[in-house]
This record gives C-alpha cells, sequence and structure tokens, in this order.
C-alpha cells in the first residue's frame, strides 16, 4: 500500500480493518511502530489516529496492555476539560484568580502510583466569582512538562487546557469534609460537604493530578 501521509488516513485505515474484521473483536492490534512501519508514517500519526478511535470507542488502549479491538465496540462519551474562567463567566459572574503557593515536593504517597516519585511542582490556587471564592484547585504537575511557567496571572487549569495534549486520563467525583485549609480558601465552617473533582492525565509520562474543590452549593450540569 501507499505511504499514509496524516492521522486521518491512518484512522480510516484502522477503522477499516476493524470493520473488515482484520483486527477481529477482543485481538489486540499491532503495536505504533510497527503499524507507523508498515504504514510509511510517523509514530506520532499513528498514535493520534489510534486515539481518535479509541475516543470514540472502537479501541481499547491500556497502558502496557497494548491496544484491543473490544469485544462490543460502543461510541463513548469524550468529556472535555473546561477552564474554570470560562465556567464562571458562563454563569453571568466575575471570574478572579489568586496564586495561593507554588512549590517543588515530592508527592504523598497516595499519589505516587499516578505521578511517580520525583519532586513535582505543588500548586494551590484559588478561583472567584464575583470576588467570592469558587474553586480551589490543588493540583501536582510535572516540571519537565510546566517549563517555569509563571502561574502568578494565569491559573494552571487554563494554560493547561491551551498548551499540553493528553492521550489518557482519570476522573471522579466525590464528596469531602472541609479541613482547616478547605474552610479558610472556601470561606466555610469546618466539616462542611463539598464537592471535588479529582483528575489525572498522562501522555508518555504524567502530566498532572489535581483536586478540584468547589465552594458549598457548587453544582455541576452536563448534556447528554
Amino acid at each position: 500500500m501507499r505511504a499514509i501521509t496524516g492521522w486521518q488516513e491512518a484512522r480510516d485505515e484502522a477503522l477499516a480493518r476493524i470493520r473488515a474484521r482484520d483486527w477481529a473483536p477482543g485481538e489486540r492490534i499491532p503495536d505504533e511502530v510497527a503499524l507507523a512501519e508498515a504504514w510509511g508514517c510517523a509514530r506520532a500519526t499513528v498514535n493520534r489516529a489510534l486515539r481518535d478511535l479509541a475516543e470514540q470507542g472502537y479501541l481499547e488502549r491500556r497502558r502496557k496492555g497494548g491496544t484491543r479491538v473490544p469485544l462490543t465496540p460502543v461510541r463513548r462519551a469524550t468529556l472535555t476539560i473546561p477552564i474554570i474562567r470560562q465556567d464562571i463567566e458562563e454563569r453571568g459572574q466575575k471570574p478572579g484568580y489568586r496564586l495561593l503557593s507554588d512549590l517543588v515536593e515530592t508527592p504523598p504517597e497516595t499519589l505516587q502510583q499516578i505521578m511517580g516519585t520525583l519532586p513535582l511542582r505543588h500548586i494551590r490556587a484559588l478561583h472567584l466569582a464575583d470576588d467570592a471564592p469558587y474553586c480551589l484547585e490543588d493540583r501536582w504537575l510535572n516540571p519537565a512538562v510546566s517549563e517555569d511557567v509563571d502561574f502568578t496571572a494565569l491559573s494552571p487549569n487554563e494554560w493547561l487546557v491551551g498548551n499540553v495534549s493528553y492521550s489518557e486520563g482519570t476522573l471522579a467525583f466525590h464528596a469531602l469534609p472541609a479541613d482547616a485549609a478547605h474552610a479558610e480558601a472556601l470561606n466555610c465552617a469546618p466539616g462542611t460537604a463539598l464537592l471535588a473533582l479529582d483528575r489525572s492525565t498522562r501522555a508518555e509520562t504524567p502530566i498532572t493530578w489535581v483536586r478540584l474543590t468547589y465552594a458549598p452549593g457548587h453544582r455541576v450540569e452536563a448534556g447528554l
């Protein structure tokens, strides 16, 4: 076959193989290096194509487990990481931002399986809506990714959305009682029930883990 010139063409070729059952349900497909060599293109082109098919539910990509055709392909809902400033503006409120701390620290043991054991940038920042506390951003960030970016005026959330691509991630919502730090930052009483969102993203290496904790009464809405 002729050389593939773009990721969309690589995606179409992979999808054709899935639909023709050249790659059968449950089967592990060739790795990216092998496909790049066979198709005469860069590995990054193959990676982008397979990532797109995984986002649509045609493939399952597992770290250390390779890429497989799922037994029952399904369309998957995808989640776009929102910019907190824009969320506040869409609520008709005036956004604000305050950097609380930016330190280099070793992550706690609970995060080392996700982010590794090397020192990371640990950033705490407060997002405001009409000058009132809206969300506390508690983030661990790979220093190799952030490249000494100054987060004094621009939040890590907004910078990452605009500048760093990821290939996989995790997302979890949960409730937690406000500790002393939450109570001070979000202007609530200790023990108040708060909504928290934990999210991690990675590419070839971990990018970031963040906990976003919202002020009391916050509500999340999403369309289907």
